[in-house]
């Protein structure tokens, strides 16, 4: 399972997939490594510091009642909401296509795993409790 991490606030159109070169080019090379991942144990993530408002109504986590300073979980067709509390759940509000424009570009951080990526974000629950209005 691969995680890449992508924090940006820029909405824009998901990069097109490359075809895998053929030769030994190095600017083919770089535009396969620069692409995103994909495939279907990828998990992408990505930070988003605003307030979200599905349907008109903001959302607010269950458990710190913060409004805002998100991470965007996809996995497959799913996207979770994670709070800085460690508090996760699964927003079926939110599809695929909405976390893709979310996602500015290819360059992101892999990490080895979940966790690891978690913990360097800051979305590992460390935070909790220290939301401030």
């Amino acid at each position: 399972m691969t995680l890449v991490l992508r924090t940006t606030t820029r909405t824009t159109e998901p990069a097109p997939a490359l075809p895998l070169p053929t030769g030994t080019d190095p600017l083919l090379q770089l535009q396969v490594e620069t692409r995103p991942a994909d495939g279907p144990g990828v998990i992408r993530c990505v930070g988003h510091s605003r307030e979200l408002a599905l349907g008109g109504i903001p959302m607010m986590c269950s458990a710190c009642r913060a409004r805002r300073d998100r991470l965007l979980i996809n996995h497959g067709p799913n996207v979770w909401v994670r709070c800085r509390c460690g508090n996760q759940w699964l927003e079926p509000e939110i599809n695929r296509a909405d976390f893709d424009a979310l996602v500015g570009g290819p360059h992101g951080t892999t990490y080895p795993s979940v966790e690891a990526g978690l913990a360097a974000l800051g979305f590992d629950g460390v935070f909790a409790g220290a939301y401030l209005e």
